[in-house]
C-alpha cells in the first residue's frame, strides 16, 4: 500500500448524533481532520510532524448516506492527491462497509509551528515520505 493512502477506524458516540437522529454533519468535517493529521503523523519523522502544522483551507462534501449511532463498521480513508507549496490536496470516502456515507475533497495548508506562517513542502519530503511519485526530468539529446 502507498504511503498516500490513510485509514482510521470511526467510533460513533452519542454526542455525534444530531435532532434528526443520525450522524450531525459537521461531525464528518472532524473525521476528515483526524484521518489527514493521522496520515501527517503516521508517515512524516518526528522533527517534521513537530515543525509543521496543517489547517483546512476547503472542504467540498457530497453526504451520501446518513451514519447512525448503531454503526460499528465505519472507516475514513483518505489519498493524499498532491503537494503544491504549502497546499495538501486529500480525497477522503467515509465508508459503512461497502457503503459510501460522504465523498470530501479538501485542500490543507501546511504551516510553520512555530512562525504560523505557511510553509512548503520540499519535493525530497513529498516523494520520500508521502509516496508521490517522482517527477520526470526532461529527457535531452546531448
Amino acid at each position: 500500500m502507498s504511503t498516500n493512502r490513510h485509514a482510521i477506524p470511526i467510533t460513533i458516540v452519542p454526542e455525534d448524533i444530531d435532532f434528526m437522529g443520525h450522524v450531525n454533519n459537521s461531525r464528518y468535517l472532524n473525521w476528515v481532520q483526524d484521518v489527514v493529521l493521522s496520515h501527517w503523523q503516521k508517515v512524516a519523522p518526528p522533527d517534521q510532524v513537530a515543525a509543521h502544522l496543517w489547517v483546512a483551507l476547503k472542504h467540498e462534501i457530497t453526504y451520501r448516506r446518513p451514519a447512525f449511532l448503531k454503526d460499528t463498521d465505519i472507516v475514513a480513508n483518505t489519498v493524499l492527491e498532491k503537494i503544491a507549496g504549502a497546499r495538501a490536496f486529500y480525497n477522503t470516502v467515509i465508508q459503512r462497509g461497502e457503503d459510501v456515507l460522504a465523498e470530501v475533497q479538501s485542500m490543507w495548508c501546511c504551516i510553520d509551528s512555530e512562525t504560523l506562517r505557511p510553509a512548503r513542502i520540499n519535493r525530497e519530503v513529498a516523494e520520500k515520505y508521502f509516496g508521490l511519485p517522482r517527477k520526470q526530468k526532461p529527457h535531452t539529446d546531448d
